[in-house]
Order: C-alpha cells, then sequence, then structure tokens
C-alpha cells in the first residue's frame, strides 16, 4: 500500500508505526484520536495548521 497525504492516519500509522514520532514533533496528536482513522493526513495537517509540504517530507511520503 503506498502511503501519500490523502490515506488516512490510521493507515498511516499502520503501515509505519514509527510515523507517531514525526506526527508528536508536529504537535499532532493523532495516535490517540478517534478522529484519525477517518481523517486523511491532508486534512490532519489543515486542522493542526501544519504545512503540508513540510509533514510530507518528514514522513518520507508522497503528497
Amino acid at each position: 500500500m503506498t502511503i501519500t497525504a490523502d490515506s488516512t492516519i490510521y493507515d498511516l500509522l499502520k503501515a509505519k508505526p514509527e510515523s507517531s514520532e514525526v506526527l508528536f514533533k508536529f504537535g499532532m496528536g493523532c495516535v490517540g484520536c478517534a478522529i484519525a482513522r477517518g481523517e486523511t493526513i491532508r486534512e490532519a495537517a489543515e486542522a493542526h495548521g501544519v504545512p503540508l509540504d513540510e509533514l510530507v517530507a518528514a514522513l518520507g511520503i508522497s503528497a
């Protein structure tokens, strides 16, 4: 499965569990958030005011 900015946080964490550390560095507590199951990485970045390009680069995924 290819993870992109349009993948859910849940899918990201399932495929790349180490991504939780990156999310925390950006101030995103997605790991324990109930919304993470259906929220995309793009939506989470927008909701938290995180620049998407910086987040995807840090996660090593495609926009």
